[in-house]
């Protein structure tokens, strides 16, 4: 089986077409075939819903055809299971009414809805796709002459990042390009994924002999262990869409009309009853502070039935440490309270004695092991406080080079972040501190090792639960 991208018809393919179309020449073997991507060869097209082009050669159609939108090759293999194929022909519309031989985002919609609405849907095998998608490059090798963040489309990398495909092939950069295998889950926040590895194919003919071809062998999902499934090879990299399908999301938001509420200032509101002790002027000793109880299943509480336990490295008097599941390294781990704490602001001295031990073994096995290592807090989707410690080789970057990653991903991330001096006590960190841990944030304090100097950064406005994986994850990705 041949699967095309790109361009199958050039500006002189009349008279050779001919001979296939009637029947003089055939395809050696069964040949499928995207749609035009100009209006010059849109008239070798003439079903949109698709239809035999040639004996052997068989064009998909285009996407708003919801019946078409997965496209399953009726590859009957000995366990009975089929390779699902996505495919979206044409090329961007970059004005409306969107031409014939281009896509918009309406029809990227339709054909997500189409897909995503099965409630089993887990991502397809194969994607097809034309143009590339914008900004694959990020996070990645290098893709040559090919500047990722001006070429491609928007729309595609929006439909990649929703089909999670196990393969994406695309052409008209007149290039070839194998990115590194990209993760399609967020690292501790969500349950791992397959992987997904974009392959971009040069012209056929080319005389720069770059590669047109690409052959492999490929097991439906369906047919799979799911371990074997998610298995996360080396090197594989952050996702390179995230920012984009953040941009989206955010510009969705202003578009929706705002929700107005709105109460009676004149009405006369109840007043809470004081106690006795209160009306007699008595004042009540204070009880100690204990951590709030979960509102519902904790991850971390290590009482709690949702603990991974075969995690758990060790166990102290009033904190744990334990492996991160899907960590960015083998030896990324967490330190965690084993009661129910949200941020290290709200420990008390006894368990805030005992991370600062961790710590402090922690940061001596590394720098045996010629590592230092980064900390950061983390809360995100759990009130419960995640110290997460990630080792980084001291040969690969240095002390700044981390601090300038995070500050990087920040920015991009539109976090403000407010440097606190060096020798500050971060449980006593002043109103800076106090009001990046109260105000809506789900990862306050990010804390960087530096040959015994710890480097606190606050963030200030934003969600910052991904600055630290993404600034880490960037600097750990290989040249």
């Amino acid at each position: 089986m041949l699967l095309c991208v790109g361009n199958f018809f050039g500006s002189s393919s009349e008279a050779e077409w001919a001979e296939y179309r009637t029947g003089a020449k055939k395809a050696p073997i069964p040949t499928y075939v995207l749609g035009a991507n100009n209006q010059d060869t849109l008239s070798y097209f003439p079903d949109v819903s698709g239809c035999e082009l040639a004996e052997n050669i068989t064009y998909l159609g285009f996407v708003l055809e919801h019946d078409l939108a997965l496209f399953p090759l009726l590859l009957q293999y000995s366990h009975k299971c089929q390779l699902q194929v996505a495919y979206l022909s044409g090329t961007e519309a970059q004005e409306q009414p969107a031409p014939a031989h281009s896509f918009s985002a309406k029809d990227v919609a339709e054909l997500k809805e189409s897909l995503l609405s099965s409630p089993n849907f887990r991502g397809v095998d194969i994607l097809l796709t034309s143009p590339w998608p914008r900004d694959v490059g990020t996070f990645a090798n290098s893709a040559g002459e090919i500047d990722t963040k001006k070429c491609g489309s928007k729309l595609v990398s929006d439909l990649a990042a929703s089909l999670k495909p196990r393969y994406h092939f695309a052409a008209l950069e007149k290039a070839y390009y194998e990115r590194l295998p990209y993760r399609n889950h967020t690292v501790l926040q969500e349950t791992p994924q397959h992987v997904t590895r974009f392959i971009a194919l040069a012209d056929v003919g080319n005389t720069s002999k770059k590669k047109y071809l690409y052959a492999f062998s490929i097991v439906p999902m369906s047919a799979m262990e799911p371990a074997e499934l998610v298995k996360q090879p080396q090197d594989v990299t952050e996702n390179p869409y995230r920012k984009l399908r953040r941009e989206a999301a955010k510009a969705r938001a202003e578009e929706e009309p705002a929700s107005q509420f709105f109460f009676d200032l004149n009405k006369q509101q109840g007043k809470k009853r004081p106690s006795e002790g209160k009306e007699r002027g008595e004042s009540q000793p204070k009880q100690a502070k204990r951590p709030p109880q979960p509102t519902g299943p904790c991850w971390f509480c290590l009482a709690s039935p949702e603990v991974e336990k075969h995690l758990v490295v060790s166990i102290g008097t009033h904190c744990y440490l334990a492996l991160a599941k899907g960590g960015l390294l083998p030896d990324h781990v967490l330190i965690l309270p084993i009661g129910h704490y949200q941020s290290v602001v709200d420990l008390s001295s006894e368990v805030l004695k005992e991370v600062t031990k961790y710590k402090a073994a922690l940061k001596e096995f590394f720098r045996s092991k010629g590592k230092r290592y980064v900390l950061f807090e983390r809360n995100y989707r759990s009130q419960h406080l995640q110290l997460q410690v990630i080792p980084i080789p001291l040969d690969l970057c240095t002390s700044e080079d981390i601090k300038e990653s995070f500050i990087t991903q920040a920015q991009e991330q539109q976090i403000e972040l407010l440097e606190i001096p060096e020798h500050s006590d971060i449980t006593q960190g002043g109103q800076a501190l106090e009001v990046a841990a109260r105000g809506g944030l789900e990862s306050p304090p990010l804390e960087v090792s530096k040959a015994g100097l710890a480097v606190v950064l606050s963030a200030l406005g934003g969600d910052g639960s991904q600055v630290g994986l993404d600034a880490l994850g960037g600097l750990l990705q290989p040249d």
